[in-house]
């Protein structure tokens, strides 16, 4: 039997000789929607726990970001976008098989929400502080005394959110690279390793860092857990997939994953966190900067590594 290889004579733009439609834009959104996953996670987390004032950056400075932070990610997206003028389309229906229309109701969710909750602790971080209008002053009163719900509920979002940022790539089917049901859980630890970073650079409590700093030991441990099983997933399953591992293991992005987010924004990290724990002074914002930086080059990373892996169609006569 010999074997023939079908091509196609087609050249689209920006379809061939691999998929290349995403740039910057998601990137950069999957970065911070999952960094502020992982800040209002650990705001709610521990308001619900009642440490919010063993653990204040946490609670309620830090979370003070995520509305700017998500409205920039958003502004990423909507610039993304073929056609501006129809994004109100996405919540004129509710497809619960589309990764794209659980994004926008998530968003459409949390947005109003995280500036609901960041606003209810304006005056615990400047005690000083007046609002400029007293019915909103009135309103922020009110709210405050929704805290639990709103905290129930945002943590619920927080880790939907961060889930959901990967799993709006392992939704193609198409990429190889992206079908795994690891990206999910990968971008969701991602997301709570960079929220702990962002939260140890925030903080002036020695206690607050020290306690975070552990924290992100054990969550970077179960990144880099989560990053060998997605490697020997792809080794263990199809051609296609075998040849997406291969991109990382000797292909063209071997030296930027593998020194830029396992060494340099993984690795690193941890190694420094546990000389701190040994007594080594070293500063704790060096680990947190290196672990913000690796995790927005993984996305980067991903998102291009995804539109570049691709199926190749061979049949056998």
């Amino acid at each position: 039997m010999n074997e023939i290889e079908i091509t196609s004579g087609r050249m689209n733009p920006q379809i061939d000789p691999h998929l290349s439609i995403w740039g910057w834009e998601i990137p950069l959104y999957l970065f911070l929607g999952g960094l502020v996953a992982g800040l209002l996670f650990f705001s709610c987390l521990f308001y619900i726990r009642g440490e919010k004032d063993k653990y204040p950056t946490a609670v309620k400075k830090a979370v003070l970001l995520t509305f700017p932070l998500l409205g920039i990610g958003m502004l990423a997206l909507f610039l993304d976008l073929s056609h501006k003028l129809y994004v109100w389309r996405f919540y004129t229906a509710l497809r619960l098989e589309s990764p794209m229309s659980w994004r926008s109701w998530t968003l459409f969710i949390i947005m109003p929400l995280s500036l609901l909750w960041s606003l209810t602790w304006v005056q615990d971080v400047w005690p000083n502080f007046n609002w400029p209008w007293h019915r909103l002053q009135a309103l922020i009163n009110r709210t405050r005394k929704f805290q639990l719900p709103m905290a129930w509920i945002l943590l619920i979002g927080a880790l939907v959110l961060g889930m959901y940022t990967g799993i709006l790539l392992s939704a193609f089917n198409a990429r190889p690279f992206w079908n795994t049901a690891i990206m999910g859980p990968l971008f969701l630890t991602s997301g709570l390793s960079t929220g702990t970073a962002f939260i140890i650079l925030l903080s002036n409590s020695a206690e607050e860092r020290s306690f975070f700093s552990k924290l992100d030991m054990i969550i970077i441990g179960m990144e880099l857990f989560l990053i060998i099983h997605l490697f020997m997933g792809f080794l263990a399953s199809t051609q296609v997939h075998i040849e997406a591992a291969h991109l990382f293991l000797g292909g063209s992005y071997t030296a930027s994953f593998w020194i830029f987010v396992v060494g340099l924004g993984l690795i690193l990290p941890l190694i420094i966190e546990v000389l701190e724990l040994k007594g080594y002074h070293i500063s704790v914002k060096l680990p947190a900067v290196l672990v913000l930086l690796g995790g927005l080059i993984l996305r980067f990373i991903v998102v291009d590594a995804g539109q570049t892996s691709r199926w190749l169609y061979k049949f056998m006569e």
